[in-house]
Parts: structure tokens; sequence; C-alpha cells
């Protein structure tokens, strides 16, 4: 158990912090199975930009690696051209 005040107050707020990236993190890979699984063109390239800020908020926060954000996105990008 901490010892310090500040070291309760840091394993408070990295719960926090972990309860809202995992939120995030979740939201973001629903959104992306959400787009794999469209058909219509139209509406993928609408729905591409939201799902592209929220890769890009994830990765700003350290919550995935850029690069990875940057895969998806590529990998995204390409689904949408196959339509």
């Amino acid at each position: 158990m901490a010892n310090h005040k500040s070291a309760l107050k840091r394993i408070r707020s990295n719960e926090s912090k972990r309860v809202l990236n995992k939120y995030q993190h979740k939201t973001t890979r629903n959104a992306i199975k959400k787009l794999r699984e469209l058909t219509d063109k139209k509406e993928a390239e609408a729905l591409f930009p939201s799902v592209s800020s929220m890769l890009d908020k994830l990765a700003k926060k350290n919550v995935i690696h850029a690069n990875k954000a940057a895969n998806l996105k590529s990998g995204l990008s390409k689904f949408i051209a196959t339509l």
C-alpha cells in the first residue's frame, strides 16, 4: 500500500485515466469494425474522417503507437478505395 499522499493520488488518477483510455480505445475499435463492414463507398468515405480522427487522438495520448495508427488509417483508406 502507498505511504504518501501523492502516491495515493497517483493511484486514483491512474485508475481514472485507465478507464477513460479503455473506453476510447474500445470505441475506436468498434468504429473501425463498423467501417470495415460497410459496402457502400459513400457511407465509408463519410465515416472515414471521424475514425481517422479517433485514431490520431489515441496516438497523441500514447494509447496506441503512432505507427499503428498510421498503418490502420492506411489499411482503411485502401479498403475504401477497393469499394
